[in-house]
């Protein structure tokens, strides 16, 4: 009995297969004439019947049949002429990928934010990126500028926004400057204050104040305000790094929190997620250092994580234009 040769995954390919071959077998199949199919593919008869008398041998089973007015394909022509077109569909559409990929249309950013510049600057970007670019997927981490980069320099993000630690070494960091953060008071709707005729800054120290952790910079920037005024730190400071349960602290009692205004803007002049908070008319100055794109100092970006960077620092410019008068 006859044993089938054994054939490798890429046997077709290490016997001399050719582009031009998987072409010509898919022209084959829809015009059903050699010289049809050779002009489809741009070369002559002769040479058309010299590539698929090779194909044939192969393939190691006739291809095609020869009729009086064209040729049809065997079962196993078929066979062949069909995944010759699924293949030349599919490095078409790679193509067009890696073409997309190249200009910034597609790809992956992996990208930071501090909390205030994630509502005002990313949030916008990225609903924008989705309808101009859907093919860019995107991964968002919010932190603190530390962890943030931290997570830069493992190179678990292309960039984020925020600002280099004071603590770190600045060599490695690139930063794009975008300008200060404003700083509001935040408290829940109907707070005393709130009703108070014209509250002051020393009125709120006799609340809980919820902030980060000491050494934390929203803190230390609220603290260097009350001092810079020789005003003394709150009774009572409430600990955490948690914006969410900052906001259910705010929520269920007479707390004040010192949050970026994005997030005040975002959660009460919106009304977003059925908040119920309120921004006291005090401190209306206060505001944390510079803070702006950070990146790997000397890396080239991506052209997909180029066209995110450009979209949030156009949304930046755009919110620190002058309204026209």
């Amino acid at each position: 009995m006859a044993q089938t040769p054994h054939r490798t995954q890429d046997d077709l390919v290490r016997r001399g297969l050719k582009f031009s071959q998987l072409r010509l077998l898919a022209a084959l199949r829809d015009s059903g004439q050699i010289g049809a199919a050779a002009a489809q593919v741009g070369m002559t008869q002769p040479a058309a019947s010299r590539l698929l008398a090779q194909l044939d041998t192969m393939a190691g089973t006739p291809l095609y049949t020869r009729r009086p007015r064209g040729v049809t394909l065997t079962e196993a022509g078929h066979i062949l002429a069909d995944q010759a077109t699924a293949t030349l569909k599919g490095l078409d559409s790679a193509y067009r990928k890696v073409g997309q990929i190249g200009s910034g249309v597609r790809g992956h950013v992996r990208v930071g934010s501090v909390t205030g510049p994630s509502l005002e600057l990313l949030l916008p970007a990225m609903r924008e990126a989705r309808l101009a670019y859907p093919d860019i997927s995107v991964t968002v981490r919010v932190e603190t500028s530390d962890r943030l980069a931290e997570a830069l320099l493992a190179d678990d993000l292309d960039f984020y926004i925020g600002r280099v630690p004071d603590s770190a070494d600045a060599r490695p960091f690139a930063l794009h400057k975008i300008g200060a953060e404003p700083i509001s008071l935040i408290v829940r709707l109907h707070h005393p204050l709130s009703r108070a005729p014209a509250p002051t800054l020393q009125d709120c120290l006799a609340f809980d104040w919820v902030m980060q952790p000491p050494g934390g910079l929203l803190r230390r920037t609220a603290e260097t305000y009350l001092l810079d005024r020789g005003l003394p730190m709150p009774r009572r400071v409430i600990g955490t790094t948690s914006i969410l349960f900052t906001l259910a602290l705010l929520h269920d009692t007479n707390a004040i929190a010192p949050l970026a205004r994005a997030v005040g803007d975002f959660f009460i002049q919106r009304a977003a997620l059925g908040s119920r908070l309120d921004i006291l008319p005090v401190a209306q100055d206060m505001a944390v250092a510079d803070f702006g794109i950070v990146s790997r100092a000397g890396e080239p970006f991506s052209p997909a994580v180029t066209t995110l960077r450009d979209l949030i620092t156009a949304r930046a410019d755009s919110n620190r234009s002058p309204a026209p008068s």
